[in-house]
C-alpha cells in the first residue's frame, strides 16, 4: 500500500530535489510544459543570455516541453529568433512545439473585440491562414490558444446567419439552422478545416494542430466551439483548466477548483487519446490555488500540464505582457516556487492515476448543451464530495447518475432516463430538469431524488455537513463507498484500489471514508494507492 498526506508545501523543496532528471523520468506518465508567448520570444529569447536563462529556468522547474508562440496580439515573432530558440531547446533535451494565439488578428468581433475576430470577414480569414502557414513552416505541432472563437453579430455575420450560409474563401457551406449557435459553430468548423488544418498541412504534412478549449464549457456552442466536430477535425485537443482564486472577484475569480477536474475528464471522454493535457495560469491566484490547478489536471488523468506563461512566472526575465493579459497579477514567482516544492508528489500521483481508471457518479453533459441557471453545476457538486464521472454520451451502465438541465438538450432524454430509473440504480435529478420532462418521467420511483438547486449556486459551498452527507449517501451506496465530510472536500475514486480526498477549506477537516477516520490538512490532500 502507498499512501501520503500532504498539506500545502508539505514536501521537499526544489533546492533539495533535482527536478530535471525527476521530470524526464516521469514524462511517460506526466510532463510539465511552458508557453513562451510571442512577446516572451521577442524579449526573452532574442539573445544567447536570454536563451541560457530560459533553459536553466525550465530545467530548474521540471519543465521538459516548451511551446514557442509564433503569433499573438498582431505580433508575429521573427523566424530567425524562433529557429534559434527551437534549436537551443532541442539541443538541451526539450520537446519543442509551436503556438498561435489569434488575438488582434483582423476585423474585431462585435462581442469580444478587438481580442476576438469576426471570421465572416474574408480578409481576416486570409490573414488567419497566413499565420498558420507561417507557424507550420517552423513547427511540427501547433497549439491554438482559446481566443479562437467567434461571437460576432455584425451586419455581415447577421446576413450570413439569416441566409444559413457560411462562406470560407471562395467556398460556401450550408448551415442547418438560423440561430447564432448554428452559425458560429458551422463557421468555426469550416474555417478550421479549410483555413487552418488544410492550409497548415499543405505547408507541412507532418504538422499536428491542437485546439485548446476554454474553461467556460457551458458557453462553447454560443461562441462557436462545436466540441464534437472540432475534436474530430483536429489532431489533438487541450483543456483550459484555469480555475484561479474563486474569491478574487476583481481578477479572474468565480470558478471553483473542481472545474479543472470535471472539464479535463469530460474532454478526455469526448476525445479519448486526442486530449493531450490541461493548461492553467498564474493570473489572480494564490500559491494554494496554483498548486490546486496542477492537482486537478493530474487527477483528471491528463498526460501533460501546460503552464502559461514564462514571462508571467519568471518576472526576472523582464518580458512585456501582451494586450490579451489586461490585468496581470504579481504572483507568478511565488506560484512557481510552490509548484516546484510540490512537483515530486504531483508526478508520483500522476503515475498512480495513469495506471487506473476513474470510478464515480455519472455526470451527463451532452455535447453543445447549455446549463441555463444550472451553469457549471457539476463543479459545485464535485466540491461537495460527489465523485463525478463526466460523460458526453448517456450513461446507460453507470452505477449511479446525476442529471441536470444539460440533459434536456438530448432529444431522447425522457426515454433514456426512464429506462435508467427502471434499473433501480440511484438517480439524482435537479428540479428544473424534472419539471421540463414531467409528467413523462417516472418520478415517484423510490430510487429517484429531486433536488432544488439554490441561486446563486455558490450557496452549495457552505452547506452543513449533515446536508452534504445526506445528498451523497444513496449515490455512494451504489459505489460501495461511505463518506462523511464537510463541504468543500472533494472525493476522487479510482480502480483498482485508489482514492484521493482533497480539502479546499482553509482549515484542517476530519472525514470518515469507509469507516476510517482521516484528518486532511488545510488546502491539502490524502492519496491512497494499493
Amino acid at each position: 500500500m502507498l499512501a501520503w498526506l500532504a498539506g500545502f508545501l508539505a514536501v521537499p523543496t526544489h533546492a533539495q530535489t533535482n527536478l530535471w532528471p525527476l521530470a524526464k523520468d516521469a514524462a511517460a506518465a506526466h510532463r510539465f510544459s511552458v508557453l513562451f508567448t510571442a512577446q516572451d520570444v521577442l524579449h526573452c529569447l532574442s539573445t544567447e543570455a536570454g536563451l541560457d536563462a530560459a533553459v536553466a529556468w525550465c530545467q530548474t522547474s521540471g519543465i521538459t516541453h516548451v511551446f514557442l508562440e509564433a503569433f499573438r496580439d498582431d505580433y508575429q515573432a521573427e523566424r530567425a529568433t524562433l529557429l534559434r530558440a527551437r534549436e537551443r531547446f532541442q539541443t538541451a533535451g526539450f520537446l519543442v512545439s509551436g503556438c498561435v494565439t489569434t488575438t488582434l488578428l483582423g476585423k474585431p468581433s462585435s462581442g469580444w473585440g478587438p481580442l476576438v475576430c469576426c471570421y465572416t470577414d474574408l480578409p481576416t480569414q486570409a490573414k488567419l491562414q497566413a499565420v498558420f502557414e507561417y507557424a507550420a513552416s517552423l513547427f511540427d505541432e501547433i497549439m491554438i490558444d482559446d481566443f479562437y472563437f467567434c461571437d460576432c453579430k455584425c451586419p455581415e455575420c447577421d446576413a450570413a446567419r439569416l441566409a444559413r450560409r457560411v462562406t470560407i474563401g471562395d467556398k460556401t457551406y450550408p448551415v442547418e439552422g438560423d440561430s447564432w449557435s448554428d452559425y458560429h459553430c458551422a463557421l468555426m468548423v469550416h474555417l478550421s478545416q479549410d483555413r487552418v488544418l488544410a492550409a497548415a498541412k499543405k505547408i507541412n504534412p507532418k504538422v499536428r494542430l491542437i485546439i485548446k478549449y476554454p474553461q467556460w464549457y457551458d458557453m462553447y456552442q454560443v461562441r462557436g466551439y462545436d466540441v464534437g466536430r472540432e475534436t474530430a477535425a483536429f489532431d489533438r485537443t487541450w483543456a483550459g483548466a484555469e480555475t484561479r482564486d474563486y474569491t478574487n472577484v476583481w481578477h479572474w475569480g468565480g470558478t471553483v477548483q473542481y472545474e479543472g477536474y470535471f472539464l479535463t475528464r469530460w474532454l478526455g471522454e469526448v476525445g479519448g487519446e486526442k486530449c493531450g493535457g490541461g493548461w492553467f495560469d498564474w493570473l489572480g491566484t494564490t500559491e494554494p490555488n496554483y498548486v490546486e490547478q496542477a492537482r486537478q489536471t493530474i487527477l483528471a488523468g491528463a498526460p501533460e500540464t501546460m503552464l502559461f506563461c514564462y514571462g508571467g512566472l519568471n518576472p526576472s526575465a523582464q518580458s512585456i505582457y501582451p494586450a490579451s493579459i489586461p490585468w496581470p497579477t504579481p504572483t507568478g514567482q511565488a506560484d512557481m516556487a510552490a509548484l516546484r516544492a510540490n512537483l515530486p508528489e504531483l508526478l508520483a500521483t500522476a503515475r498512480e492515476v495513469r495506471r487506473r481508471h476513474p470510478v464515480g457518479i455519472a455526470a451527463y453533459k451532452p455535447i453543445n448543451s447549455g446549463g441555463g441557471s444550472e451553469m457549471r453545476i457539476f463543479d459545485f457538486l464535485g466540491m461537495m464530495g460527489l465523485p463525478l464521472a463526466p460523460c458526453h454520451q448517456f450513461p446507460t451502465n453507470a452505477p449511479a447518475a446525476f442529471f441536470s438541465v444539460h440533459a434536456f438538450d438530448d432529444p431522447n432524454a425522457t426515454a433514456e432516463i426512464n429506462d435508467y430509473i427502471k434499473t433501480g440504480r440511484p438517480v439524482l435529478l435537479t428540479k428544473i430538469l424534472a419539471q421540463l420532462l414531467s409528467p413523462r418521467l417516472n418520478l415517484p420511483a423510490p430510487n429517484v431524488r429531486i433536488v432544488s438547486m439554490p441561486e446563486p449556486l455558490d450557496s452549495l459551498l457552505v452547506l452543513p455537513q449533515a446536508q452534504c452527507d445526506q445528498l451523497r449517501g444513496p449515490l455512494l451506496d451504489a459505489l460501495h463507498v461511505t463518506f462523511q465530510a464537510p463541504d468543500q472536500v472533494a472525493l476522487y475514486l479510482f480502480s483498482p484500489d485508489g482514492w484521493v480526498v482533497e480539502n479546499f477549506n482553509t482549515e484542517a477537516v476530519k472525514v470518515i471514508l469507509n469507516g476510517q477516520s482521516l484528518s486532511i490538512p488545510a488546502r491539502g490532500w490524502l492519496c491512497h494507492w494499493n
